[in-house]
C-alpha cells in the first residue's frame, strides 16, 4: 500500500514537473526564436535593422512590464489560474504573429505574446517552488534553468531549420501546438494553489529586501550577456563566416545540447555544495567564456566559437540554478510569485539590454547599421568589441556577488552580537 502511494505521488510530481518545464520552455523559446528571422523580416517588409529589431524588443519589453504584475496576480488569485490565463494569451499572440500582414502588427502581436510569457515564466517558477520538497529544491530550479536556457538557445537553431522550409511565419506556427498541449497539461496536472485574495500595495516592497538585491543585479547582468550571444551569434556565423541558415541553426544548437546535460547536475551540485559556492564558480566560467568569444573565433573561426560556448553555457547553468535557489529558498508561500516575478523582471531587463544596447555596440563595432552589407572583417571586429564588453559585465557581476556575500556575513555577525549582548 505504501509503495503504491509513493508510486502515485511520484507520477503526480513527474506530471507537474513536465508541465512546468514545458511552460518555461515556451516562454524562453519565444524570447529568442525571432532573432534568426531578423534578416528574413528585414527583406520581407523592406525595413531597416533598427525597425525589425523591435520584433525582439517588443516581446522583451512586454515581458519586463508584466512579470511582477503576473507574480502578484498569482499570489493573490491562484498560481494555476494565472498560468492558464498566460497560456491563453501566449497562444493568441502566436496565432496573430503567424498571420500578421505588416511589420507593425507583428510587433504588436509579439508584445501580446510577451505578456502571456510573463505569466508562464514567473508562475512556473513559483509553482515549482510550491510543489518541490526542500531537499530537491536545487534540482527543481536546475531543471527550470535547463529548460529556460534550452528554450532561449533552441530558438535560433529551430528557426534556422524552419525558415528555409516554411518562411518566417513558421517560427510562430510551431509554437501553437506546444501552447495548446501545455494548456491541457496545466489544466489536468497542476494543483489548485489558491491565492491569498489580498492585493496589498506593499507586497512588492516587502519582498524586495537588501539580501535579494545582489541576486537581482547579477541576474540582470548575466541575462544581458546571454542575450548578446543570441543576437550577435547568428550575424557572426552567417555574415562573418559565410555559413548558410541551416548551418547557423545547427551551430546555435550546441548551447541547448550542453544545457540538457548540465542543468540538472548543476541543481544537484547546489543541493550538495550550497548556492553561494556554485554561483561563484558559474560566474567565473561565464567571464572566461565571454572573453574567449571575443578572442578565439577571430583566430580559429567556428572551432573557436564552439570552444567558447562549451565554457560559457555550463557556467550559465551553474549560476542559474544557484541564483534561483538562493533567492527563493527562504521566501514564504504567499510571496513566491512576487519574488519569482522580480527574478524574471531583472532577467528580462538584462535580455532587453542584450538585444538593444549590446546590439548597438555590435553595430558600432561593425561600423554600419546595415549589417547585411558589412564585410567579414568588420563583423569580426564588432564581435570582438561586443564580447570584450560582455566579459567586463560578468566581471562586474562577480564583484557584486563578492560584495553581497560580505555584506550578508557582516549583517549575520551583527545580529549574533546583538543576541549575545541581550542574553
Amino acid at each position: 500500500m505504501e509503495q503504491a502511494e509513493t508510486l502515485t505521488r511520484n507520477r503526480k510530481q513527474s506530471g507537474i514537473t513536465i508541465t512546468l518545464a514545458l511552460t518555461m520552455l515556451l516562454a524562453s523559446l519565444g524570447t529568442s526564436i525571432a532573432n534568426i528571422a531578423l534578416p528574413a523580416l528585414s527583406e520581407a517588409f523592406s525595413a531597416p535593422f533598427a525597425e525589425v529589431q523591435a520584433v525582439v524588443v517588443a516581446y522583451l519589453v512586454a515581458l519586463t512590464v508584466a512579470v511582477v504584475i503576473a507574480g502578484r496576480l498569482g499570489d493573490n488569485h491562484g498560481l494555476k489560474p494565472g498560468l492558464l490565463a498566460g497560456l491563453g494569451l501566449f497562444f493568441l499572440g502566436s496565432l496573430v504573429c503567424g498571420l500578421a500582414p505588416s511589420l507593425w502588427l507583428l510587433i504588436g502581436a509579439r508584445a501580446l505574446q510577451g505578456i502571456g510569457a510573463a505569466f508562464l515564466m514567473t508562475l512556473s517558477m513559483a509553482l515549482m517552488r510550491h510543489t518541490a520538497s526542500e531537499g530537491s529544491l536545487g534540482r527543481a530550479m536546475g531543471l527550470l534553468g535547463t529548460v529556460s536556457a534550452l528554450g532561449t538557445a533552441l530558438g535560433p537553431s529551430l528557426g534556422g531549420l524552419l525558415i528555409p522550409v516554411t518562411g518566417w511565419r513558421g517560427i510562430f506556427w510551431v509554437q501553437l501546438p506546444l501552447a495548446a498541449i501545455a494548456f491541457l497539461l496545466a489544466f489536468t496536472m497542476l494543483p489548485n494553489a489558491v491565492g491569498t485574495g489580498k492585493t496589498s500595495s506593499a507586497s512588492v516592497r516587502s519582498a524586495l529586501n537588501m539580501a535579494l538585491l545582489p541576486n537581482l543585479a547579477i541576474n540582470l547582468l548575466v541575462a544581458t550577456v546571454m542575450m548578446t550571444t543570441l543576437v550577435v551569434g547568428p550575424f557572426y556565423l552567417g555574415l562573418g563566416l559565410g555559413l548558410k541558415e541551416t548551418s547557423v541553426g545547427l551551430l546555435m544548437a550546441i548551447g541547448p545540447v550542453i544545457s540538457i546535460f548540465s542543468g540538472v547536475p548543476s541543481g544537484r551540485l547546489v543541493d550538495v555544495c550550497g548556492s553561494s559556492r556554485v554561483l561563484a564558480i558559474g560566474l567565473v566560467l561565464m567571464a572566461v567564456g565571454a572573453f574567449l568569444l571575443a578572442i578565439l573565433p577571430n583566430i580559429i573561426g567556428v572551432v573557436g566559437y564552439i570552444l567558447s560556448i562549451i565554457v560559457l553555457t555550463p557556467g550559465y547553468q551553474l549560476f542559474q540554478s544557484a541564483n534561483n535557489t538562493a533567492a527563493l529558498a527562504d521566501v514564504s508561500a504567499d510571496r513566491r510569485g512576487t519574488v519569482s516575478g522580480l527574478l524574471s523582471l531583472s532577467r528580462n531587463i538584462g535580455l532587453i539590454g542584450g538585444a538593444s544596447v549590446m546590439g548597438a555596440v555590435f553595430a558600432f563595432g561593425v561600423g554600419t547599421e546595415t549589417l547585411a552589407n558589412a564585410e567579414p572583417p568588420a563583423i569580426a571586429s564588432g564581435m570582438q568589441l561586443t564580447f570584450l564588453l560582455a566579459s567586463g559585465i560578468i566581471s562586474a557581476a562577480i564583484g557584486i556577488n563578492v560584495y553581497g556575500r560580505r555584506s550578508e556575513r557582516a549583517s549575520l555577525s551583527a545580529k549574533q552580537d546583538q543576541q549575545t549582548q541581550k542574553s
